[in-house]
């Protein structure tokens, strides 16, 4: 056989085989599942519960082992703490605390902060009040009452969370996406949400 054809199969198949060691079906369907992955997924339609009328977002934790003043004296340490950090206004403080009935409760007022870069701060003030109910092993965490002050350092602009984040404002019409305008809102609302009850079940493991 004539040594040029010989070579020119030889490179055709390095060509061939460069080709397929680019396109691996696991990064193929890794690429795909990316894609088709919506980062939006957690916050879309029924992220945001209304109950007779009100955003309010509710969740039992349990405490397994641990008596309701247990849990108390625990969750008390832990919103004392949040009272007092740097994002909070002279406004938050305790509004409830019984002990001998396992309630307590806490309104906050704190900066709840959408981008912070070189020249661009975007934040609102959130409002919102915490309540706790506990029992033997399970403590009944709720946040509701929520609303917001957004530029407030030039156009202040007061709104309630159910004008503001519930699945008909806080969402485009397809339901896929966040709303452009008001989407900033709700993302940052359920984040701030799910990491206080995250950190409140890590507590009472």
């Amino acid at each position: 056989m004539n040594l040029k054809y010989i070579f020119a199969a030889l490179a055709l198949s390095v060509l061939s085989s460069g080709a397929m060691a680019q396109d691996n079906t696991w990064e193929m369907a890794e690429s795909t599942e990316q894609t088709q992955k919506n980062p939006d997924q957690k916050y879309l339609a029924g992220a945001v519960p209304v109950v007779d009328g009100k955003v309010t977002f509710t969740q039992h934790i349990p405490a397994p082992g641990k008596s309701a003043r247990q849990i108390y004296d625990i969750l008390h340490k832990q919103i004392a703490g949040m009272l007092k950090e740097k994002n909070q206004f002279e406004q938050s403080r305790f509004i409830m605390e019984k002990p001998e009935t396992g309630e307590l409760a806490a309104y906050f007022q704190e900066w709840l902060v959408f981008k912070n870069k070189p020249l661009v701060l975007d934040r609102t003030r959130l409002m919102f009040n915490l309540t706790v109910i506990c029992t033997d092993g399970n403590a009944e965490v709720t946040i509701n009452r929520i609303h917001y002050l957004y530029d407030e350092e030039r156009t202040p602009l007061a709104y309630r969370a159910e004008e503001l984040i519930t699945d008909e404002y806080g969402l485009k019409k397809n339901k896929q996406n966040l709303s452009r305008t008001t989407g900033k809102f709700r993302r940052k609302t359920i984040d701030r949400k799910d990491y206080i009850f995250q950190k409140f079940a890590e507590l009472l493991k």
